[in-house]
């Protein structure tokens, strides 16, 4: 049964298991733009903290990966985008950073997916 479009924040790893090597950065970005894709088709509108974080440290001067302007805004822009969010979806490996965005998504009383699965067709 179709329900209400909802926003659904897309946590996966970034730099989990990169070792901050830029290609395998982007394979994981690029896991999470695809499934973003997907759960677009569905009928919901997909969000990545990435997506508003990243232009935001490059804006502010950060240098490299993991400096103290990177982490001073990476995992803040996605925290305070849960709250306009209705769910989470879990995707991906392991990543500390995913996990915190779904133990606070719980903590907002968000909905939590953890497969594409999960998810209701939207109406």
């Amino acid at each position: 049964m179709p329900v209400k479009q909802l926003m659904i924040l897309i946590a996966g790893p970034y730099r989990s298991g990169t070792n901050d090597d830029p290609a395998l950065i982007q394979q994981n970005v690029d896991a999470m733009n695809e499934t973003a894709l997907t759960v677009y088709r569905m009928g919901h509108l997909p969000v990545l903290g990435e997506w508003f974080a990243l232009p935001l440290i490059e804006t502010a001067g950060s240098k490299t990966t993991g400096d103290e302007i990177f982490n001073s805004m990476f995992h803040p822009v996605a925290i305070r985008l849960i709250s306009f969010c209705d769910a989470v979806l879990r995707i991906g490996g392991a990543s500390q950073g995913a996990d915190e965005m779904i133990r606070i998504g719980q903590e907002h009383g968000k909905t939590i997916f953890r497969d594409l699965g999960e998810i209701p067709l939207a109406e």
